[in-house]
Order: C-alpha cells, then sequence, then structure tokens
C-alpha cells in the first residue's frame, strides 16, 4: 500500500468523503434542520406555531366530530324509519326509563328545594 501525502488511495478516499458530506449536506437541508434549529432558538416563534397549530387541530376534531355525529343520528334515524322490532323496543325501552326518571324527580340536573 502506499500512503504518501498525495497518493491516488488517499484522493479517492477523499473524493468519496466530499461526496458523501454533500450527500448529508442535501438531505439536511431538504430536512429543514436549519429552520427547525432557528424556531428552537426563537421560543416566541415557537409557541406562536405551537397555539396555533393545537387551534387548528382542535376545530378540525371539532368539525369531525360533528360529522360523525351527524352520520350516526342520519343511521339512527334511518332505523326508526325501517321500524325493525328488535332496535324500535330498545329506543323505546330508553325512551321510558328516561320519562320514568323524569316523572319520578330523579334527575340529578334538579333543583329539589334549594338542595343539590
Amino acid at each position: 500500500m502506499n500512503h504518501e501525502p498525495g497518493s491516488n488511495d488517499e484522493k479517492g478516499y477523499m473524493e468519496k468523503m466530499v461526496r458523501k458530506l454533500d450527500e448529508i449536506s442535501l438531505a439536511m437541508e431538504k430536512l429543514g434542520i436549519a429552520e427547525y434549529v432557528e424556531m428552537l432558538n426563537n421560543p416566541r416563534r415557537l409557541f406562536f406555531i405551537n397555539f396555533w397549530s393545537g387551534v387548528i387541530r382542535g376545530f378540525g376534531m371539532a368539525i369531525g366530530f360533528t360529522l360523525l355525529a351527524a352520520l350516526v343520528i342520519y343511521a339512527l334515524q334511518q332505523l326508526v324509519v325501517l321500524n325493525t322490532p328488535l332496535i324500535g323496543n330498545f329506543i323505546a325501552d330508553i325512551v321510558n326509563i328516561v320519562q320514568n326518571q323524569l316523572d319520578v324527580g330523579g334527575s340529578i340536573w334538579q333543583n329539589h328545594g334549594g338542595e343539590i
């Protein structure tokens, strides 16, 4: 092996290292590492980005839950329209239980003469 400072082995190794560093640099640039580090060094910007992303995420969940609830209610209405005996009886039992509870005054939300 030739270990002279200007040998071909060393030049080839250095060229490979430079190419690898270029690849790593390009990958880091694509990932936005510099912007991420800059954001971490600016707590106010980090707070606002996290705050607004949380607001948007919560808004999306609220809309999603509303659409899901509407779909469930629509499906239940269609089941009632079909008047299937099993489900119709089940819903009638629930209505009777709620009505009996309200008639007896067993609701925890009602105020009985100032007592909770």
